[in-house]
């Protein structure tokens, strides 16, 4: 039987996506405790929610939290997501989202801690074969990153058969907004992400925003993206959560809008949200991006019964766009 508890180990709590998730737990009734080492999150995200500083490679300091904390379940928010830096270092990445994952699931169900959410990443589709994507598409990701992802995957659905680990891994998209009360927002260093770039260059803090390619086979000749609401995804997380306390099977799904926008979409509602003028510069494709990847978030709708709040691109970059302006 699950441990009965309101607490909650978020690991990554003090980043974009987990540090939404910790607001959501403690507005559910739940106690988050955060574990972050603070490299790409931030002190002040986790607001008033307890927060220890350190990483899951740390087997020790993992020792004593589950001695500490009575958890019921392990959320997993600090995985490196850099596609192109995976590429560069693929044994940081390696280390950190498969090693140290490893180290966290051993000592889980050492305590007896069997219930586990997980962030994935529609990385592990690689190249798509078609589209919109559904879980049934073959998993063949084309970098470490993609690669790491798949790897914890398996690793976990191994953990059920020979442990009973219990999981729920979400596959998101594009990840975007904000906050809509503006306490928290999106705060990548370095940024790679379209909609905070764009932002940037509203706010003056670039110069301009490139856009990789105008050949590809899409009505403007720009890639198309599934944007999904951070607060979506947070809920999807609550859901989860409250399935597997009530010890219904494992899940694995995608978290996406289900529609596509290109990224010359993007600029144009970012300039009308904002009513300013966004400098764009030119540049050649990027290896290994897809002219498409859409989601088909039908599996996640029926078995989680998740129905996002904030499906329209416009209302994600008014969210994303109020943050900017409250930082």
């Amino acid at each position: 039987m699950p441990i009965n508890s309101n607490f909650i180990l978020v690991v990554g709590g003090a980043g974009f996506i987990g540090s939404h998730m910790v607001m959501v737990l403690k507005r559910a009734g739940f106690t988050p405790i955060v574990l972050d080492d603070l490299s790409k999150g931030h002190r002040k995200a986790v607001l008033d929610a307890k927060l220890i500083v350190g990483t899951i490679a740390d087997r020790d300091l993992l020792e004593r939290l589950f001695a500490e904390y009575p958890f019921s379940a392990v959320m997993h928010f600090a995985s490196y997501i850099e596609v192109e830096e995976s590429m560069q270092f693929p044994l940081k990445y390696y280390q950190n989202n498969v090693v140290a994952t490893c180290h966290l699931l051993e000592i889980m169900l050492k305590n007896k801690v069997k219930q586990f959410i997980f962030s994935s990443t529609a990385a592990v589709y690689g190249t798509p074969q078609h589209t919109p994507i559904n879980e049934r598409h073959t998993l063949q990701p084309i970098n470490p990153y993609g690669r790491s992802k798949r790897m914890i995957e398996e690793i976990i659905t191994d953990l059920a058969q020979s442990d009973g680990l219990q999981y729920a891994i979400l596959r998101y998209f594009n990840a975007a907004g904000a906050d809509p009360e503006g306490r928290l927002r999106e705060r990548h260093d370095p940024e790679s992400h379209l909609i905070p770039l764009v932002l940037q260059v509203v706010m003056g803090h670039r110069n301009s925003i490139t856009v990789y390619g105008r050949d590809y086979p899409t009505e403007d000749g720009t890639c198309i993206r599934d944007y999904v609401h951070v607060m979506d995804i947070c809920e999807a997380h609550l859901l989860a959560l409250q399935r597997l306390q009530s010890e219904k099977s494992n899940l694995i799904c995608n978290l996406g809008s289900g529609q596509g926008h290109s990224v010359q979409e993007v600029i144009d509602l970012a300039q009308l949200v904002t009513g300013r003028e966004i400098t764009v510069t030119e540049g050649p494709r990027r290896p290994g991006d897809p002219p498409i990847l859409i989601a088909d978030p039908t599996f996640a709708k029926r078995e989680l019964g998740w129905q996002p709040q904030y499906p329209i691109l416009k209302t994600i970059i008014q969210h994303a766009w109020q943050s900017v302006q409250n930082a």
